[in-house]
C-alpha cells in the first residue's frame, strides 16, 4: 500500500494535454519549416517538442524537453531530419507524466510501411483500450494515449493505411486532430464533433495539417480551409483528398478554443480569437451595471475581453497589471507549487495608474482562483480603492476528459462555491461571470434558434458530447496513476 501512495504523488493526470501539432507535404526544408511551426504554436505546449522527418526511405526523429526555440535552432540539428516530409508537435503534459519516451511525434512500423502520428487531444476509452491489448500481450514503452493509437493502427488486419486509420478511429473515442506520415503520404484527421481543432493550408505546391492559422502565417503558406469534423484529408502525388467514413454530426468545436487557447490571431470559422474575445468582454458589460474609474485586464489572456468591455462601457483601459513575458502561462503548468509562486513571477502592479481607483478587473475564465486572490489582494495592495472581479466566461463546474488541462470537480472553484463565496474568497468586491446566453450571443449565436452550432461547453453546462468510457470521474487519479505504475521513471 505505501508503493502505490508514492506512486500516486509521482503520477498527476490531473493535467492534461493541449498540445500543437504541425505537417507538411513534399518540400525541401521539410522540417525547417516544421519547426517554424512549432514555434508559431508554442503557447499550445511548453514542455517539450518532437520533429519526425522522412526522406523517401527512411524516418528520422528527434525530441526535446523545452521551448522549440531552444532546441530546433541550428542546422546541425536539423540535418539530421532530411526529407521531403515533416510533422511536429508541441508539447504539455499527457496523462502519461514528463519523460522523453512521452514526446512525439511517435513512429511504428506495420504490414502496410512507416507511419509517424502526432496527437492533439485525449481519448476518453484509452484506459480500457490499453487494459484491453495488455491483456492479450502488447508491450507498451509509454504513458501517452497516443501510444494506443499507434499500436492500434499497426495491429489493424486492413491492407492499406488509410484503411487501418479507419479502422483505428472505429474504436477510439474522444477529442483528438492528428497529423501523419505514412511513407509519402501526409494525413490529417479530426474527431467526429470536431473538439480539437485541425486546418489546412498551402505553400506552392505543399500542403500543411496544423493545430491553428497562426502556424500557416508564420511559413507563409495561404489558408485553405478547417478540417471537416469526422474528416480524414490525405495528401498523395501533391493532390488534397478526403474521406468521412463516420455517420454525419453536427460540428462541435471546443469553446476554449475562441476563450483562452488559440492564439489572438488564429482564425476560427473565419475571425480572430482576438475579435472574439472583444465580443465576449462587451456582452458581458452588457450583462453588468457598475461604475468605476478603470478596466484592468489580467494580461495576457483578459487583454482582448476588457478592451471590449471598455469599450462597449466607455470605460477607460489601461494596463494595471504588468506581465513579466518570460514566465509560462499559470492555468497550465504542471504543478502546483509553479502556479502559486507564478502570480508573482509574472505579474506587478501598475501603481500610478490604479492608485485610488475603482477598479473592473477582467480575465477570461476562472479555475481554482488561487490566481485570482493574489491578483486582487496584489492591486489592494498597491492602493487600488475597490476591485471588481469580472470573468468573459460562465462559471467551469466540470472537469474536462478530452484533452484540456484542467483539474478535477473537486479541485474547480465554482463547483465547490457559490458566486458569493467565490467573491468572498478571492477578495473582490464584487463578482460577475458572463452568462451561457451571453457566451453563445457573443460567439454570434442565437441559441433560441434551434439550428445553432452546439459548442463542446461541458465545462460549463455538464453536457458532454462524448460518453467517457473509461468512467474515472474524480477517481481518475487513482485509476491512472494504478495502470501505469513504474512507468514514468
Amino acid at each position: 500500500m505505501k508503493m502505490q501512495k508514492k506512486k500516486l504523488k509521482i503520477y498527476n493526470p490531473k493535467i492534461k494535454e493541449e498540445c500543437g501539432v504541425f505537417g507538411i507535404s513534399n518540400t525541401k526544408d521539410a522540417s525547417t519549416l516544421t519547426a517554424l511551426g512549432l514555434h508559431a504554436l508554442q503557447h499550445r505546449g511548453q514542455e517539450g517538442c518532437g520533429i519526425v522527418s522522412f526522406d523517401g526511405k527512411k524516418y528520422h526523429s528527434e525530441k526535446r524537453f523545452g521551448l522549440v526555440g531552444d532546441n530546433f535552432n541550428n542546422e546541425d540539428v536539423l540535418k539530421k531530419l532530411p526529407g521531403n516530409y515533416a510533422i511536429g508537435h508541441n508539447r504539455y503534459s499527457t496523462t502519461g507524466g514528463t519523460t522523453l519516451r512521452n514526446i512525439q511525434p511517435f513512429y511504428a512500423d506495420t504490414n502496410a510501411g512507416g507511419i509517424a502520428v502526432s496527437h492533439n487531444g485525449n481519448l476518453t476509452n484509452a484506459i480500457t483500450l490499453r487494459k484491453n491489448m495488455v491483456e492479450i500481450g502488447s508491450i507498451f514503452y509509454t504513458t501517452s494515449d497516443t501510444e494506443t493509437i499507434v499500436k492500434l493502427i499497426a495491429r489493424s488486419k486492413r491492407s492499406t493505411t488509410i484503411d487501418k486509420i479507419v479502422d483505428t478511429l472505429f474504436q477510439i473515442q474522444g477529442g483528438y486532430a492528428l497529423v501523419m506520415i505514412a511513407q509519402n503520404t501526409l494525413i490529417g484527421v479530426r474527431d467526429p464533433f470536431g473538439i480539437r481543432p485541425l486546418v489546412i493550408g498551402k505553400l506552392k505546391n505543399s500542403y500543411v495539417f496544423t493545430s491553428e492559422t497562426c502556424a500557416l502565417d508564420i511559413i507563409g503558406a495561404k489558408f485553405i480551409r478547417e478540417v471537416d469534423n469526422g474528416e480524414i484529408v490525405f495528401i498523395e502525388n501533391d493532390e488534397l483528398k478526403s474521406l468521412k467514413p463516420f455517420p454525419e454530426r453536427k460540428k462541435r468545436p471546443c469553446v476554449f478554443e475562441y476563450i483562452y487557447f488559440s492564439r489572438p490571431d488564429s482564425l476560427l470559422e473565419g475571425i480572430t480569437a482576438y475579435e472574439y474575445r472583444k465580443r465576449l468582454g462587451a456582452v458581458l458589460s452588457m450583462e453588468d451595471k457598475i461604475k468605476a474609474d478603470l478596466v484592468v485586464p489580467v494580461p495576457d489572456s483578459g487583454n482582448a475581453a476588457a478592451l471590449g468591455y471598455s469599450q462597449s462601457q466607455n470605460i477607460k483601459f489601461d494596463l494595471g497589471l504588468i506581465r513579466n513575458h518570460y514566465v509560462g502561462r499559470t492555468f497550465i503548468e504542471p504543478a502546483q507549487k509553479i502556479r502559486s509562486l507564478g502570480v508573482k513571477l509574472k505579474l506587478n502592479a501598475n501603481k500610478s495608474s490604479i492608485k485610488n481607483k475603482i477598479i473592473v478587473l477582467v480575465d477570461d475564465s476562472l479555475v481554482r482562483g488561487t490566481t485570482s486572490h493574489k491578483i486582487v489582494n496584489m492591486l489592494y495592495d498597491a492602493g487600488a480603492k475597490e476591485v471588481h472581479l469580472r470573468i468573459a466566461s460562465p462559471e467551469i463546474k466540470y472537469p474536462d476528459f478530452y484533452g484540456i488541462d484542467m483539474p478535477s470537480k473537486k479541485e474547480l472553484l465554482a463547483a465547490n462555491m457559490s458566486v458569493e463565496e467565490i467573491c468572498k474568497y478571492v477578495n473582490a468586491k464584487s463578482l460577475k461571470f458572463l452568462s451561457i446566453d451571453g457566451l453563445y450571443k457573443a460567439m454570434g449565436y442565437d441559441k433560441r434558434n434551434n439550428d445553432y452550432p452546439q459548442l463542446t461547453d461541458h465545462y460549463f453546462t455538464g453536457n458532454y458530447p462524448i460518453k467517457i468510457i473509461d468512467e474515472l470521474g474524480d477517481e481518475k487519479i487513482t485509476q491512472l496513476s494504478l495502470l501505469s505504475s513504474g512507468s514514468n521513471n
